[in-house]
């Protein structure tokens, strides 16, 4: 059992070291000659990984990280009463302080 356990830093490692070597290769076979890009070291497409993962957050440990809140589809939300409906709409705009769900209720006026 133990065994097993010990596979798993080897497996996360591996694939880095993959990741690393797939960047690498990429970069200096398409931007070079696109962008007149000088080519890059492995530890530097090393590197551009860390700065991805720092910028646009990928590389999530799992899959349960994506799916911890789902969007609700277009049937879950026709399913609901009116009730539910507005109770959701107030969470929504108490949580991001936006009213674009809501309809104007006079038109607005101009100045006399």
């Amino acid at each position: 059992m133990r065994r097993r356990f010990f596979f798993f830093p080897l497996i996360g490692i591996a694939i880095v070291a993959l990741a690393s070597a797939a960047v690498m290769l990429l970069w200096n076979a398409l931007l070079p000659p696109l962008l007149n890009a000088g080519p890059v070291t492995y530890w530097q497409a090393l590197g551009l990984l860390v700065l991805a993962r720092l910028l646009f957050g990928g590389m999530h440990h799992g899959w349960r990280h994506h799916h911890r809140h789902p969007h609700m589809s277009r049937e879950r939300w026709m399913q609901l009463s009116e009730e539910e409906r507005q109770h959701l709409r107030e969470h929504w705009h108490n949580r991001c302080g936006c009213g674009w769900h809501k309809a104007p209720t006079e038109p607005p006026t101009t100045p006399a």
